[in-house]
């Protein structure tokens, strides 16, 4: 497939015409900052930059925070007491699962963090008193200078990116993409200001938070992390967010109720040649500020005191050894004196370093190395060895060391108590408080778009007879999306969110509490025929890479969520559906099928906040207003990947600012194109499995034929273990352990089948990349399924005894194999069951359904 960068116009070159191409586009000069006044004023394509550097693209910034004296005099006296050793560890940042309090208090570290799924103890359901007892502990081995003579208190990092989201029963927000709807500075202050709270509760000084990524290419699976396509939104927000979790500057700035903010990530990360995650973003140093840096124009002004550097290239050097990106455009010209942390194990991704060592990334301004697994320790002596050989200068390292000094110094650190004494700290009510789920359901309110409302069906009536449909119609893991408690956002119940609503429990209250009735299933079947049905589906839970497409149609292989809407609409019922996602897709199948379309995106824990606005009060009056507009444009077909306002080829299927409210005439056709070029799409594999589930797979583990979801990073049964693993990035591969005591499954399992039947007489197969951990000495059983007494299987032994242990590989089975031994393609209900009745371990990282060209499957029935 063939790919054309589009033609863009510098956002810091637009004249008034070009402001007239639509009517949400107005911008006025003071909207961007940079040197408009001086700027040419004919129209020049962004891209044609010399490819010198030009430091005066640059803003020089006012911090909004004058240096302090005493602190400053402090942090001299600090670095001439301090070894070379007790310097360094104050630039090591490991992570929870790979240090012990007794390394913390042997080493000193400046910092460390908890990944996405890494919980205290590894307990996903610990309590907020458990990270408290973390908190603490770590705190005083920092302290206790017995072991590495130093006694500088070290500070603890987490992702609450959309609320304290790795604790059971926070209150978690829509995600940024949401909240980029709503066009409300004032909520998301409020916003990050409920998340400082949650997380001060906690005994957590630090928030890696927020993202200011202007996401140009909806490929990304990480485009839900991006406020908005243009940096208007994401620029008004920054700063506020900024403020939020910080406090103002001089009125309670990084107080009791405060937590250190983290501007990330420097830069260019929405902006990635075809969406990939980590990948090249290519662009002028020009585009590279008007796009891509105002949010930290905005972020920096108010005082955010980290900034976390990004895992992508620009114009193919890794951010994280751009000396040029980091020290001479972000501290020295744009004046931060804050401290730049990297992101995990970025540093090891620069050509020529590892995780292990990088003294490029040093010399380039990183100041603190994000380093989780076992690679800190290696890190922390190779950094002292290339001090101690002059290839960092020891300049370098003071310097950086003084900056996370700085941090401290303001954050009150040397001075506050310790994590289990602080104002907040304990507070459990604060948790998921009342207060902090009505402002989280405000921002779901507000973030909603209504694309169609044909007849003006929306809001309802509440006294209507209603079905509740589809499969994220109770589900507040999938309304909530990734990083919602595990990494993933995967594996989770409803169980998991303690004090959350799905969008049924507030469709339900509404109904039932009006004299309606409601009717909740999964699969639109109902006991007395509705008068209206409320479906709810989407996206399943990703996160970071692991959500990267190559395209942006919806369900491109299953479609089985349009054939639930198509079902209901085909019996005469009015059809609302509610999409969950967290990206523009190329829906205009599932918009034909239904009457009123209203994008939810990833609405958090408090999904009734949907029912008060699609529903009207008893009396027939409005409820809430329907008032989100889209921050990100809609596309027109599935191979729209790279649409952005401005462009100079802007054809969406709906603009940037789109957004219907009650009353507002619908002029969307009913007969919008379902057409998509297949070929040229390569719609042609389907994903079981590559880092995540795709829909509409269930893990689940299986012994004495009783199936259980995995809920869970590490669950047991009787006869199978589960747990996740990391092969190239956090938690993308997992591992299955049979204990050999009884007969054990592992399955990709869907509520409703599948056909395959397309892959019938070509040469499919089932794709498996995988690794044993041990030999293999018993039988092994692969199978797809078609129902229950219904599956076709093959005997993997023979194949696994003669591979090498330890080593990736890829196995490949004939779909034609199991369709011999009786499997009914057009009826798949799970296309991978694994089975053993003896010791069995084996880590995947993906299983797909692949088509070869010429090339043998390693079992082959042809």
């Amino acid at each position: 497939m063939i790919r054309f960068s589009k033609a863009i116009i510098p956002l810091s070159l637009l004249g008034s015409a070009l402001l007239t191409l639509n009517s949400c586009s107005h911008r006025t000069e003071e909207d961007i900052d940079g040197k408009l006044a001086t700027q040419a004023t004919s129209v020049a394509l962004l891209g044609q930059d010399t490819g010198d550097q030009n430091i005066e693209i640059w803003p020089e910034l006012s911090m909004g925070l004058a240096p302090d004296i005493a602190d400053e005099q402090r942090i001299t006296q600090l670095l001439k007491t301090m070894t070379l050793e007790q310097k360094v560890a104050q630039m090591i940042q490991p992570e929870i699962r790979d240090i012990s309090v007794e390394e913390m208090r042997q080493y000193g570290f400046g910092s460390y963090l908890n990944g996405g799924g890494a919980f205290p103890d590894n307990n996903k359901h610990a309590t907020p008193e458990d990270w408290i007892r973390l908190a603490e502990a770590m705190y005083q081995a920092s302290v206790d200078d017995s072991l590495d003579g130093s006694n500088i208190p070290t500070m603890w990092g987490t992702d609450a990116v959309h609320g304290h989201n790795n604790v059971i029963g926070a209150t978690l927000f829509p995600h940024n993409i949401g909240l980029g709807a709503a066009h409300n500075p004032a909520l998301i202050e409020q916003v990050a200001a409920i998340t400082a709270t949650e997380v001060m509760v906690t005994g957590i000084d630090w928030v890696f938070a927020p993202t200011v990524a202007v996401v140009r290419d909806d490929r990304w699976g990480r485009t839900y992390e991006g406020y908005s396509e243009d940096p208007e939104i994401v620029k008004s927000y920054a700063g506020a967010i900024v403020q939020g979790l910080q406090g103002a500057v001089g009125r309670d700035f990084l107080g009791d109720n405060r937590v250190i903010a983290t501007v990330k990530h420097f830069l260019g990360d929405g902006g990635t040649q075809g969406g990939v995650d980590q990948g090249n973003t290519i662009s002028s140093e020009q585009e590279l500020f008007d796009i891509h840096a105002q949010g930290y124009v905005s972020g920096l002004s108010v005082g955010a005191q980290t900034v976390m550097a990004s895992f992508n290239s620009w114009n193919g050097d890794k951010n994280h050894g751009n000396h040029y990106l980091l020290t001479q455009v972000l501290k020295e010209r744009m004046g931060f004196d804050g401290l730049v942390v990297g992101d995990w194990n970025g540093h090891g991704q620069i050509p020529g370093c590892s995780n292990e060592s990088c003294a490029q990334a040093a010399n380039a301004g990183l100041d603190i190395f994000m380093v989780p697994t076992a690679a800190w320790k290696p890190l922390y002596e190779n950094t002292l060895a290339q001090v101690r050989s002059g290839e960092i200068p020891t300049s370098r390292i003071d310097d950086a060391v003084s900056r996370i000094l700085r941090v401290k110094l303001r954050a009150g650190l040397f001075e506050k108590p310790s994590p289990a004494n602080r104002v907040l700290s304990g507070k459990t009510e604060l948790i998921g408080a009342a207060a902090h789920r009505d402002i989280a359901r405000q921002a779901v309110r507000e973030s909603l778009v209504m694309l169609k409302n044909h007849k003006n069906i929306l809001p309802l009536s509440p006294k209507l007879r209603v079905l509740v449909a589809g499969d994220g119609a109770d589900n507040i893991g999938k309304q909530s999306g990734g990083w919602s408690i595990t990494w993933q956002g995967t594996n989770n119940s409803n169980a998991d969110f303690p004090g959350g609503s799905s969008i049924y429990d507030g469709i339900e209250q509404t109904v039932v509490a009006a004299g309606g009735h409601v009717e909740l299933s999964v699969n639109g079947e109902y006991s007395e025929k509705p008068d209206v049905a409320v479906v709810v589906f989407g996206e399943e839970p990703y996160a970071e890479g692991v959500g990267d497409v190559e395209h942006l149609e919806f369900q491109a292989n299953t479609k089985h969520d349009l054939a639930l809407l198509q079902k209901l609409k085909a019996q005469g019922i009015p059809v609302v559906s509610i999409f969950l996602t967290g990206r523009p897709l190329w829906v205009n199948a599932e918009l034909n099928a239904s009457d009123a379309f209203v994008v939810a995106w990833l609405p958090g824990s408090e999904g009734d906040g949907v029912a008060e606005v699609i529903f009207s009060k008893a009396d027939g009056n409005v409820n809430y207003a329907m008032s989100g507009k889209l921050s990100y444009s809609w596309p027109a077909n599935a191979l729209d990947t790279e649409v952005n306002r401005f462009d100079r080829e802007y054809a969406p299927l709906f603009a940037y600012g789109y957004g219907l409210s009650y009353g507002e005439v619908d002029i969307l056709r009913a007969d919008l194109s379902e057409k998509v070029d297949r070929q040229e799409a390569q719609l042609t594999a389907m994903s079981i499995f590559d880092g995540s589930v795709k829909a509409p797979w269930q893990l689940m583990i299986d012994s004495k034929g009783v199936r259980e979801p995995i809920l869970s990073s590490l669950q047991t049964n009787e006869f199978v273990e589960f747990q996740t693993r990391d092969r190239e990035v956090q938690e993308d591969a997992w591992q299955v352990t049979f204990n050999g005591k009884g007969k054990g499954a592992v399955s990709f399992v869907s509520q409703s089948v599948v056909d395959m039947k397309r892959f019938q007489g070509v040469n499919a197969v089932l794709s498996i990349q995988l690794k044993l951990n041990y030999p293999v000495n018993t039988q092994v059983q692969l199978a797809m399924e078609c129902g229950k007494h219904c599956a076709g299987s093959v005997q993997l032994e023979p194949l696994l005894k003669n591979m090498e242990i330890e080593q990736w590989q890829t196995l490949t089975v004939d779909l034609a194999c199991f369709d011999k031994a009786g499997a009914k393609l057009d009826k798949i209900s799970s296309p991978f069951t694994l089975s053993s009745i003896g010791q069995l371990s084996v880590t995947f990282s993906s299983i797909s359904i692949e088509l070869l060209d010429e090339e043998e499957a390693d079992i082959s029935c042809h």
